[in-house]
């Protein structure tokens, strides 16, 4: 069975892709001695592959190796949606964009390559206005590489589930999708401000 209803599912990969790219802090989710072991990491898409980084002291490290099965999940933006917001009688609901891929693990052992693909991720993080450039020289990042491990998953399973008031009204479509970007923007600020 399908969940989501089909019209919360999106499984268009570009449309994956672009939740990826714009918000690629994953949620890596992979199982040891049938418990699950769950490690938040940026991952960055390249060519039906997610290339990541992780410490060797986290104990999932030592899952993240050749033909291991993970899971990971992106999420984009969402928020509760007040009936307040709609122009015909609804129910409060909760709107949300979310990818759930399912991949294989590959170890990259090469330092050099490595090195490569820390510098290539700051600047793709550091994307547009590349404030910071990683240097290749910089002697910190050659002390660390000792201490951080890279893999690449290549993905063998995608589901998008872009939950966005689609089964409602043109008009009322049109009301979440402005309250979803108008709550983002402000739950973050009272957030932020009631605990910092």
């Amino acid at each position: 069975m399908n969940y989501p209803p089909k019209h919360h599912q999106d499984n268009h990969q570009d449309h994956m892709i672009e939740v990826i790219k714009t918000y690629p802090l994953a949620t890596v989710i992979s199982v040891a001695n049938h418990e699950p072991l769950i490690t938040h990491l940026p991952l960055i898409y390249e060519n039906g592959k997610l290339i990541g980084h992780i410490d060797i002291y986290n104990p999932q490290a030592k899952q993240l190796k050749d033909n291991k099965d993970v899971t990971i999940l992106f999420s984009g933006p969402e928020c509760y949606i007040s009936p307040s917001i709609y122009s015909t009688t609804q129910l409060p609901t909760w709107n949300y964009i979310k990818v759930h891929l399912k991949g294989t693990v590959k170890a990259i052992e090469s330092k050099a390559a490595l090195k490569q693909s820390l510098i290539a991720m700051t600047e793709f993080l550091e994307a547009p206005d590349h404030k910071y450039v990683l240097d290749s020289d910089n002697p910190r990042l050659d002390r660390n590489l000792n201490y951080i491990e890279m893999f690449e998953i290549t993905i063998t399973n995608w589901e998008g589930k872009f939950k966005l008031s689609q089964d409602k009204k043109p008009k009322d479509i049109q009301n979440a999708r402005l309250e979803l970007i108008r709550a983002n923007q402000e739950s973050v600020k009272l957030f932020l401000d009631k605990v910092f």
